[in-house]
């Protein structure tokens, strides 16, 4: 199983502590041991595989996304989901694992009454309760991302859900420039964040339809034992569509 995590966020042993870049935003720095992380991506790897799998986007405009994806749960396309995959094939189920790590991480994130994070959240981002969905949290779909080397993604909302339930997102490999801005615009006020392999970045409540997107990616910059090329990312979501 690869949901196991490190877990604690005091900032002991070498690791940043949790923060809070915007209010309902929450960043659990080395969150994912090196362990975890190569459960992760050794997952992300058979998810990857035909059919199904890791596949280019095209926009609605014409172009192509410069990331690579898979959908786990329900396929995503630009904006909204459905069960046949890219290539007509029904997309892969959202791995229950998957769901519990996640869960921990909101858990951690905003507090769950014992230890993980404080009661109320830390900085005014809310406790578990007082954001909208983390208490009965129950993810049921997933995109793996592909940053090769070059790659970014442009702002952007998640608002093809229907529940405003958490996001939760788990870095691997090479280190990118994560830009989360704020609700109403792509223009400033926004926070630049770096987010590095084994990170976890939780978004719910005031910040969960905030603009975010990767500014690039950093290359090279990954663990060297876990022998990615580029940068994952997987988001875990509750779609709220009741199945």
């Amino acid at each position: 199983m690869f949901g196991e995590s490190s877990g604690g966020q005091s900032g002991g042993g070498g690791r940043p502590a949790r923060s809070e870049p915007a209010p309902g935003a929450v960043l659990l720095p080395g969150w994912l041991d090196l362990d975890a992380q190569r459960r992760l991506l050794a997952a992300c790897r058979e998810w990857a595989r035909p059919p199904a799998g890791l596949h280019e986007v095209r926009m609605p405009t014409g172009g192509m996304m410069s990331v690579r994806m898979v959908s786990l749960g329900l396929h995503w396309y630009p904006y909204g989901y459905r069960p046949i995959a890219e290539d007509g094939t029904p997309v892969k189920p959202f791995p229950p694992e998957l769901g519990a790590l996640a869960r921990r991480a909101v858990a951690e994130a905003y507090g769950d009454g014992d230890g993980g994070g404080g009661g109320d959240g830390g900085g005014g981002g809310g406790g578990l309760g007082e954001i909208a969905g983390a208490a009965s949290y129950e993810p049921d779909v997933a995109i793996v991302n592909h940053y090769p080397h070059g790659a970014r993604m442009g702002l952007h909302q998640d608002r093809d859900e229907r529940a405003d339930a958490p996001v939760v997102s788990f870095s691997l490999g090479d280190t990118c420039v994560f830009r989360l801005g704020n609700t109403e615009t792509r223009t400033r006020p926004w926070t630049d964040l770096e987010l590095r392999g084994g990170d976890v970045l939780v978004f719910g409540g005031p910040a969960r339809y905030a603009y975010h997107g990767v500014v690039r990616t950093l290359a090279g910059t990954g663990e060297e034992a876990l022998g990615l090329v580029g940068r994952l990312n997987v988001t875990v979501r509750e779609s709220g569509f009741g199945r």
